[in-house]
């Protein structure tokens, strides 16, 4: 009997150190040889997506090793989500495949997620676990199958001892965890307090709902990490936390994110989408921008000088193409011709169209004025004490985690809520606001055009179009209505309506949610231009950067000053931690 399921088990590449009871059945099976090749290696193989006659790319390949942290590039459309839900498995390709090792663990961001409203937040993040409890619990069952059973020369007790094998095998292969331990770190590094771990996830945004489903990938630790827009929702604090956890402890990233700071500091490989094709470079997006524009450079040349090579071609075969004498040159010119393929220089936008906000009427010398400003929400005090003064012309960033009162001071500003204190808005304000549900607020029943349109006066009206390609709103686009658009494209078309009235306190609250970089430059460089007060509520620090020359710092229900531009702060922060740091050890 014994002999029989040890020849079963030898034969099936695997080799496992077999404890045999009075029962005959397994209690353990621990130790394993399998082979496995590629096993550090994802390839994707000759994607293609086509739908409606129109091919979004084609026969795309690339390889993910295990190191690799890729920024996945291109204009917006280009495919960028499609090819990040095809290698999650949530969308099927026209043609071509992802090829992965057996058990490689494959975890998938979107943008847009839900999670479930009947557990704590804590109980959410472990579910990251779930599957590794559930293993545990069928080997438990299995074995007591065996345990029962008779039937040892039947082929159902032999396939049941292969099940609980395999299983058994993946299950003791992972590696022992403090699983309390692991999510309480990872919420921690997220920005939650241990007061929100036994809070219900109903009683979170969707920013914050984000961050739980980015806790379950993390705490997974997957073979390969798929993120598309993850800082949308995240304060500055959290990105560079999240910068350093996928630096130092995830294995294969690929991100999508209009977060340039973010972007560079994470990723050593950018594959771009463009014209149906990738391009593969082992460097970040800065040196790739480099690169890229020396490719482009080379391809016109090549274009060029093949265009010019078909032109003397074509004046030799209408030259000679009656003489006798040169009709197999005619000929072999004419062939080779056909079969020339075209030299292609890839797409890009030259437009040199620069946005500008109109003239802001002058307002008094300090526009916002704060005098011992506090609020609570039903006995929780957001903040108290608050103390600032903007002058006029002043580019402010209101940072800090989130929940710590940014959009409350900015409501409060508004006149949308109650407050305790003084606050004081200068003579002659005219406030332009975004709001983080701005795109919610457009008249869905509108098309793009006449929604700008509406609010467009005097010359701009004739820029209209221009305008609205600047934003991606092209052709056929700027028919379509506001109920059919995208949240981005919601986003982008609330913001031209913000670009085109006259305003002289502009206060915008996470502007660059699902912008692209291309979109985000051009409205930066907008505000750039901007001559009135600029109040800017961000988590975006290349957007900040060389926009913004006083920093207020929401934490702690205080509101600190900060004079100088983000990047001091952002370096001044890393002080003051380490400085604590300090102080904690000597403790």
């Amino acid at each position: 009997m014994r002999l029989k399921i040890l020849k079963y088990i030898i034969n099936k590449d695997h080799f496992y150190v077999l404890h045999f009871s009075n029962q005959f059945f397994f209690s353990a099976y621990i130790l394993s040889l399998r082979f496995q090749k590629n096993a550090d290696m994802i390839s994707v193989d000759g994607l293609t997506v086509e739908f409606s006659g129109t091919t979004l790319f084609k026969d795309i390949s690339f390889v993910i090793n295990e190191n690799d942290r890729i920024a996945l590039m291109g204009k917006n459309g280009a495919g960028k989500s499609t090819i990040l839900k095809i290698i999650a498995g949530a969308r099927t390709a026209t043609r071509g495949n992802i090829s992965a090792p057996k058990h490689a663990v494959i975890a998938y961001l979107p943008q847009h997620l839900m999670t479930e409203d009947n557990r704590t937040v804590f109980e959410e993040a472990a579910q990251a676990f779930a599957h590794i409890f559930e293993m545990e619990r069928q080997i438990q069952q299995m074995n007591d199958e065996l345990a029962t059973r008779t039937d040892y020369e039947s082929a159902g007790y032999f396939e049941l001892i292969e099940k609980v094998s395999a299983l058994s095998e993946k299950f003791y292969s992972i590696e022992e965890i403090n699983y309390d331990a692991e999510v309480e770190k990872i919420l921690l590094g997220l920005g939650f307090v241990r007061s929100d771990f036994n809070r219900p996830t109903s009683e979170f945004s969707g920013g914050w709902r984000m961050r739980i489903e980015l806790a379950k990938i993390l705490l997974k630790k997957p073979d390969l990490i798929l993120l598309d827009e993850p800082t949308n929702h995240l304060d500055i604090e959290s990105i560079q936390w999240l910068e350093e956890f996928l630096i130092n402890s995830a294995k294969a990233v690929i991100v999508i994110s209009h977060d340039r700071a973010f972007v560079d500091n994470i990723t050593n490989r950018t594959i771009e989408v463009t014209m149906g094709r990738i391009y593969d470079y082992k460097v970040n997006y800065t040196n790739y921008l480099q690169l890229r524009k020396e490719r482009r450079q080379h391809q016109q040349k090549a274009f060029e000088e093949q265009q010019k090579m078909i032109a003397e071609t074509e004046e030799f075969i209408e030259r000679f193409k009656g003489t006798y004498s040169k009709t197999l040159q005619v000929q072999s010119r004419v062939k080779m011709l056909e079969k020339l393929d075209i030299v292609e220089v890839d797409d890009e936008d030259t437009s040199a169209l620069r946005l500008k906000f109109p003239p802001s009427p002058r307002s008094g010398s300090y526009p916002v004025i704060a005098d011992n400003l506090s609020k609570s929400y039903d006995g929780h005090l957001v903040f108290s004490n608050v103390n600032l003064t903007i002058e006029r012309g002043e580019r402010v960033a209101f940072v800090g985690k989130n929940g710590e009162g940014k959009s409350t001071l900015v409501k409060a500003i508004m006149g949308e809520i109650d407050y305790e204190g003084s606050l004081t808005l200068g003579h002659n304000a005219l406030i332009g606001y975004f709001a983080q549900n701005e795109a919610s607020l457009l008249d869905e029943q509108l098309t793009v055009f006449q929604t700008i349109d509406d609010v467009a006066k005097g010359d701009i009206r004739t820029k209209i179009k221009d305008i609205l390609g600047a934003f991606m709103f092209s052709g056929d686009n700027i028919q379509k209505k506001v109920k059919v658009l995208s949240g981005g494209e919601r986003t982008r078309l609330a913001m031209i309506k913000l670009l085109l009235e006259p305003v002289n306190l502009l206060i915008l609250d996470e502007p660059t949610n699902h912008l692209d970089m291309k979109t985000k430059d051009i409205l930066k460089s907008a505000l750039q231009d901007f001559d009135g007060t600029l109040i800017l509520v961000s988590h975006d620090r290349d957007f900040l950067d060389g926009l913004v020359h006083k920093v207020y710092e929401f934490g702690n229900k205080k509101v600190k000053e900060h004079l100088g531009d983000i990047n001091s702060f952002l370096q001044k922060k890393r002080m003051d931690n380490l400085r604590e740091l300090e102080r904690n050890r000597k403790n």
